[in-house]
């Protein structure tokens, strides 16, 4: 087996299709998940594509929740919740991790990042030893800037390597050219 693969954060998923109850019902209806035995994942970077409705953030979000962040977004140690609308699909998924523990990890999830941003105002308003949270956030309450800026904001002074990042729709907010920005 190739090494890089071995040293891979997350290598592939599994589909436990013998424990799914109906292929019939939300979430396992859904195409990619209906469709799907296993996923491998590269090394590097994985992109999953496809139409609207085919299940891909449901899929992210099960995975992202099998792995032990919150279902809607942030870090491991983010534990909030505004509303319980999660699938259970993360119960019926196996995650094949590698040798390597990442550093860092965060799903960002476009669609309820509004709940993360309000979240890290919230406990940067309580008492704490430690620096404000938004500080890795590049210290400006996320709330303070437009909705691209803080996706931008949290690109470029949060994801620093070494971490395993999930990201459903992170372009979704990001003209053109902040677009453009990050892969340089």
């Amino acid at each position: 087996m190739d090494r890089s693969i071995m040293l891979a954060y997350l290598r592939s998923v599994e589909l436990m299709r013998e424990r799914i109850p109906s292929f019939h019902e939300y979430p396992f209806n859904l195409p990619a998940v209906a469709g799907l035995d296993g996923l491998d994942f590269h090394p590097k970077v994985t992109y999953i594509v496809g139409e609207n409705g085919m299940g891909k953030s449901t899929l992210l979000e099960a995975i992202a929740t099998a792995l032990g962040f919150n279902p809607e977004g942030g870090t491991i140690n983010f534990s909030f919740s505004t509303e319980e609308t999660h699938s259970k699909l993360h119960e019926y998924i196996r995650t094949v991790r590698g040798a390597r523990k990442p550093r860092d990890g965060f799903f960002f999830r476009a669609e309820s990042y509004y709940n993360v941003a309000t979240n890290i105002d919230r406990l940067d308003a309580e008492v704490s030893i430690g620096p404000p949270i938004k500080d890795s956030y590049g210290g400006k309450s996320l709330h303070q800037q437009s909705h691209g800026e803080s996706f931008f904001a949290t690109f470029l002074h949060r994801f620093w390597g070494n971490g395993l990042y999930i990201m459903d729709e992170p372009e979704a907010a990001l003209s053109p050219f902040r677009q453009l920005a990050l892969l340089r």
